[in-house]
């Protein structure tokens, strides 16, 4: 059983408590760089532009951008994305932009892929809203798109949503490529195949063994061998879990916090210690995953929680 962490990246508002984003920064970096020295796996980001569970005028770190800083702040840990949003990033730029971070990252790469769900974030950046059906027919051409031009020169490809013209993918690499989701029609048997991780369940024990037996099931009918598949699962939660996020009440009109609820959230977050008992717990959590099939889990930790599985 492998583990790895989320960084503390601003999406669930886990920067709030400093004022300077360098700062933000930094405690985001010094959390990669703890795992780096520690025997954690990977250090993993989501792919958000707004915060959880309400959008608020805080920082949050873009992804890949953020992929690639980290690869070259690290020297050990690989570094991967819980997943990259398809509406986000044509699936040739996608392809282009993960040969380039495995580069740099000295081939850690986790290169993750959804098909994306945040409706307020894709309006407010002005991609294009549609319903499931073509978000989900957009994600299915977009997974086969990248792994052929991972794998294969000269491609082309005219699908209804996304074509390609001979595109050189270069510098030729073909890093890991995890697939985000549990649909069980269609992800799951993208990720049979042409994944090689997936990650299901959040923790949940009767999820994660249904949703491996789905895909069990996929593999036997394209021929793919599923012990080769990496299985995770997330657990997203802090090792404290005494903490108050923002309310609308800790809100100005503009859906920024008020610096009056900041300074006190931020009081009561240094005042928290970590709990071994709660780190107890997680870790059974993890346990009771990996007896149902996961090779790696993932919990989320605070900037200021010991790194440590």
């Amino acid at each position: 059983m492998r583990f790895g962490v989320f960084v503390p990246q601003g999406w669930r508002m886990d920067l709030v408590e400093l004022d300077d984003p360098v700062e933000q920064w930094e405690a985001m970096t010094a959390v990669a760089r703890a795992a780096d020295a520690g025997p954690w796996d990977s250090v993993w980001l989501f792919d958000h532009f707004h915060t959880v569970p309400e959008p608020v005028r805080e920082t949050v770190f873009e992804a890949w951008t953020t992929t690639a800083a980290l690869a070259r702040d690290t020297q050990r840990v690989n570094i991967g994305q819980m997943v990259g949003c398809n509406g986000y990033r044509n699936p040739a730029l996608y392809a282009k932009m993960a040969a380039t971070v495995d580069v740099a990252s000295h081939g850690r790469l986790y290169a993750g892929i959804g098909a994306g769900w945040s409706e307020h974030e894709w309006k407010a950046y002005g991609y294009p809203w549609t319903g499931l059906k073509d978000r989900m027919g957009s994600f299915t051409e977009s997974v086969e798109l990248i792994h052929r031009l991972w794998t294969e020169e000269n491609v082309v490809f005219n699908g209804k949503y996304h074509s390609v013209d001979q595109p050189f993918v270069e510098p030729r690499r073909k890093p890991p490529l995890w697939i985000g989701g549990g649909g069980e029609k269609v992800t799951l048997r993208l990720v049979a195949k042409y994944g090689d991780a997936c990650n299901v369940g959040t923790g949940r024990v009767d999820i994660i063994k249904h949703k491996l037996a789905i895909l069990r099931e996929h593999c036997a009918e394209v021929g793919r061998d599923y012990d080769e598949i990496t299985k995770s699962t997330s657990l997203n939660r802090l090792p404290d879990r005494g903490r108050r996020r923002p309310g609308r009440s800790d809100r100005d009109r503009t859906g920024s916090l008020q610096p009056g609820r900041v300074r006190r959230y931020r009081r009561r977050r240094d005042a928290r210690c970590t709990g071994r008992d709660r780190h107890d717990e997680t870790g059974q959590r993890a346990h009771r995953a990996v007896g149902r099939g996961r090779d790696r889990v993932r919990p989320r930790l605070h900037p200021r929680s010991r790194v440590r599985p």
